[in-house]
C-alpha cells in the first residue's frame, strides 16, 4: 500500500496537469481563447441554448410530399409502358398510397398486370372484376422511405446551419417526423427560418413555346407540360405570369457539386454560379447542344427563377443564375444549393427565442450553487476527517477541474441541467473517501497499525465503491441513450463526474495519503 509504481505516479500527475491545461481556457475571454495556438488547449465549454441564449425551432417534415412525387412518377411510368404495349386505358392517377388505372378491354387486363407489376418492386398489385388495376406502396416501403426522408432532412438542415457559421447548434430528431433545432447565440432567427423553410429543389426544364400565352395563363396545356409561375415577372392582373415547361426534368439539381455568390462580369449584377458533377455536366452539355435557340427554364421550389435562351452549347458543366437578386439573396441561394435540396418541405411548428439575460442568470445561479455546495462539502470533510479530509478536498477540486476539462475537450454542450449534474457530482464525489476513511477507522479500532489500517481500508472498500459508481454510471448512460435535450445534458455531466470522481477519490487521494505515510511514518493515526 505504501508503494505506488513510478509509472502510476507519473500517469496520475500527468492526468491532473492535463486537466488543468484543458480547463484553463475557460477562465479567459472567448476572443483570447480563440487566439491561442491551435495545437494547444484552446477550447472552451460550449454553452447550451438555456445558458447562452438563442433560438429554438421545432420543424415537421412533410414526408407525404415525397410519397406523392413518387406516385406521380409511377403514374408517368405506367402511362409510358401501357402506351408502349398498345393497351387502351383510362382513369390513370394517384389514389391514396398508390395509383389506379382502368383497362378498357377485358382481354388486355392480364397483359397490363404483367407490365405494371414490373414497374416498382415496392408496390402491391390488385385487380378487381371491372378491369381496374391498383398499385399500392407496401407499408414496409413507406416506413423505410419515411425514415430515409427524416435522416436526409436532418443532414441537409445541419449543412445549411453550418454554412451560416452558427457555433455548436443542436440538431436532432424528435418524435417520428420532427426535427429539433437549437441555435445558441442567435437572437434573430428570421434568416435561419428562411434558409430552413425553403426546399431548394432546383431543376432544369425546356420551355414549351408552342402553347399560346393565353392558354398557358389559363393552364390549358397538352400532356407532358405544366404551368409554373415566374418568380419575379407579373402579369397585368398583378399575378405571376405562368411559364409552360416540360414535365420531364432535363437536368436535376442533385447533380450540382458547387455554387457560389458572384457578380456578372458584364452587367455587374449579383448572380449565383453553379457547377455540375461529371454526369450532370455531360447531360447539361447534351441538352444545351440539342436545343440551341430555345428557352431553358431554371425552376427553384416550383417557381421559374429565369428562362434564358440557349445561345450556344454549354460544354463546361457550369453556368450562372441571374434574376434581380440582392447580394444577400445570392449568398443565401448559394448556401441552399451547396447544402442540397430537402427531400420534403419543412413546416415550423414551434419557435422560441431565449434571451442571453436568462442564460446569464442561470450561469450565475449555477456558479453560486457549485461554490456553496463545494464549501459545504469541504467544511464537512475537514471537520469529520481532519488531515485526511483536507486531502479529499484537494481531490475534489481536481475532480471539478477534470469535469470542466472533459467538457471542453469533447465539446459537449453544457446546459442548465448539466450544471445540476456537476452540483450533484460535487456532493457525491466524496462518497468514496467517506467509505474508505470509515473503513480505516474500523481497522484502527480493531488494533491494526496505521499502514495496515490504511491498506485494509482501501482494499476492502474498493468493491463497494465500484458497485455504487458503476450502477450510477449505468443510469447516466441510459439517460443519455433514451433521453433528449435537458436530460442528455444532465447525463453528460453526471457521467463525466462519476468517472473523474472515481479517479480523484481513489487514485489522487491515495497518492497523497501514501506520500504522507512514507514521509512521516506515524506510529498512531487519528482520523
Amino acid at each position: 500500500m505504501v508503494y505506488i509504481a513510478k509509472w502510476k505516479v507519473t500517469l496520475i500527475l500527468a492526468i491532473c496537469v492535463l486537466g488543468l491545461l484543458f480547463a484553463a481556457p475557460n477562465f479567459l475571454d472567448r476572443e483570447v481563447a480563440e487566439s491561442l495556438p491551435p495545437w494547444g488547449p484552446s477550447k472552451q465549454v460550449s454553452l447550451g441554448l438555456d445558458l447562452q441564449g438563442g433560438s429554438h425551432l421545432l420543424l415537421e417534415v412533410k414526408y407525404q410530399e415525397v410519397v406523392r412525387e413518387r406516385l406521380e412518377s409511377l403514374v408517368n411510368s405506367a402511362r409510358s409502358v401501357l402506351r408502349g404495349a398498345q393497351i387502351k386505358y383510362g382513369n390513370l392517377g394517384v389514389n391514396g398510397n398508390g395509383i389506379g388505372v382502368t383497362i378498357r378491354d377485358d382481354e388486355d387486363v392480364s397483359r397490363a398486370s404483367e407490365v405494371l407489376e414490373d414497374l416498382d418492386k415496392d408496390t402491391i398489385l390488385a385487380v378487381d372484376g371491372n378491369g381496374h388495376i391498383t398499385l399500392t406502396l407496401s407499408k414496409e416501403a413507406l416506413q423505410i422511405r419515411r425514415l430515409a426522408v427524416i435522416d436526409q432532412s436532418i443532414e441537409i438542415v445541419r449543412r445549411r446551419v453550418d454554412e451560416t457559421g452558427v457555433r455548436e447548434p443542436t440538431i436532432q430528431r424528435q418524435g417520428v417526423d420532427r426535427i429539433l433545432v437549437q441555435l445558441p447565440g442567435i437572437d434573430d432567427p428570421e434568416r435561419i427560418k428562411q434558409l430552413l423553410g425553403r426546399t431548394a429543389k432546383m431543376t432544369f426544364h425546356m420551355v414549351n413555346t408552342k402553347v399560346p400565352f393565353q392558354d398557358v395563363q389559363a393552364r390549358r396545356l397538352p400532356p407532358g407540360s405544366m404551368a409554373v409561375p415566374h418568380a419575379s415577372e407579373l402579369g397585368p392582373d398583378g399575378r405571376p405570369i405562368m411559364i409552360a415547361v416540360e414535365k420531364r426534368v432535363s437536368v436535376g439539381g442533385d447533380s450540382l457539386v458547387d455554387s457560389q455568390s458572384n457578380f456578372d462580369s458584364r452587367s455587374n449584377e449579383p448572380v449565383v454560379s453553379f457547377r455540375f458533377d461529371a454526369a450532370g455536366a455531360r447531360k447539361f452539355s447534351d441538352v444545351t447542344r440539342a436545343n440551341v435557340g430555345k428557352p431553358f427554364a431554371i425552376v427553384l421550389d416550383g417557381k421559374v427563377i429565369t428562362a434564358p435562351v440557349i445561345r450556344e452549347p454549354i460544354l463546361g458543366g457550369s453556368g450562372q443564375i441571374s434574376g434581380n437578386f440582392s447580394v444577400q439573396e445570392t449568398h443565401d441561394l448559394s448556401i441552399l444549393l451547396r447544402a442540397g435540396a430537402l427531400p420534403a418541405p419543412l413546416v415550423i411548428l414551434e419557435e422560441r427565442t431565449v434571451g442571453p439575460g436568462l442564460g446569464a442568470d442561470s450561469i450565475a445561479a449555477g456558479k453560486i450553487a457549485c461554490v456553496v455546495g463545494m464549501i459545504a462539502v469541504i467544511v464537512f470533510m475537514v471537520i469529520c476527517y481532519g488531515r485526511f479530509g483536507v486531502m479529499a478536498d484537494i481531490a475534489l477540486l481536481f475532480n471539478v477541474v477534470l469535469i470542466v476539462a472533459a467538457l471542453s475537450l469533447v465539446q459537449a454542450t453544457l446546459t442548465l441541467p448539466g450544471i445540476a449534474g456537476i452540483v450533484l457530482t460535487i456532493g457525491m464525489a466524496v462518497d468514496a473517501n467517506v467509505l474508505i476513511f470509515e473503513r480505516i477507522r474500523e481497522e484502527l479500532r480493531a488494533g491494526r497499525t496505521p499502514i495496515s489500517a490504511v491498506d485494509a481500508g482501501y482494499s476492502r472498500a474498493m468493491m463497494t465503491i465500484i458497485d455504487a459508481n458503476v450502477t450510477t454510471l449505468i443510469a447516466a448512460i441510459l439517460l443519455y441513450s433514451f433521453g433528449s435535450g435537458p436530460v442528455r445534458g444532465f447525463a453528460v455531466t453526471l457521467g463525466f463526474g462519476i468517472a473523474s470522481s472515481m479517479f480523484t477519490a481513489i487514485m489522487v487521494t491515495r497518492l497523497m495519503v501514501v506520500g504522507w505515510l512514507r514521509r512521516t511514518r506515524p506510529e498512531t493515526l487519528t482520523i
